[in-house]
């Protein structure tokens, strides 16, 4: 591995690491009680006129029509069922919906990374960092990981996309 590649990795795991991004309540000593208890994302998420009332006011501040505001989604930085802050500013972004980048295919790759925390077969850590890094560039390199079989279950992932669900 190059060491510059080292390098991003380590600025990666740190910032995902970041405090500002991250809901306490999630260690890895407390998945199974929290992102892996079904529905506990729900249960921490704030109101939706809170958080579109936020989206409002991101899109205005990077100068977004609020016409074409559809095309984009409220992300975070670190998803909440990956141990993100579901309230703190600093853990939001905007994301196209669409494209090699966008938040679907996040979504479905965070669905992924949270299969693969609550299986044991990466730690919290490891998919926050990976989540935050460079993860379209080693979507199927990490989507490859966390399947169960240790096949690409192209064909869920595929019609999830079209559907438009979104996976969290």
């Amino acid at each position: 591995m190059a060491s510059g590649l080292v390098g991003m990795q380590t600025m990666h795991a740190a910032w995902a690491q970041d405090a500002a991004l991250l809901d306490d309540r999630v260690t890895q000593h407390s998945v199974a009680d929290t992102i892996c208890r079904p529905g506990y994302a729900e249960t921490v998420s704030p109101p939706l006129d809170s958080i579109m009332a936020r989206k409002d006011r991101m899109l205005a501040k990077h100068g977004i029509d609020a016409d074409d505001g559809t095309s984009y989604a409220l992300d975070r930085r670190v998803p909440i069922v990956l141990g993100g802050s579901p309230d703190a500013a600093a853990n939001f972004e905007l994301r196209p919906w669409a494209g090699y980048a966008g938040e679907r295919r996040k979504a479905l790759l965070t669905a992924r990374l949270k299969r693969c925390v609550c299986a044991g077969r990466m730690t919290l850590a490891e998919a926050q960092a990976a989540i935050v890094g460079n993860w379209p560039a080693q979507y199927g390199r990490l989507a490859h990981r966390c399947d169960g079989d240790g096949e690409f279950d192209d064909g869920a992932s595929a019609s999830a996309e079209r559907s438009g669900n979104d996976g969290s």
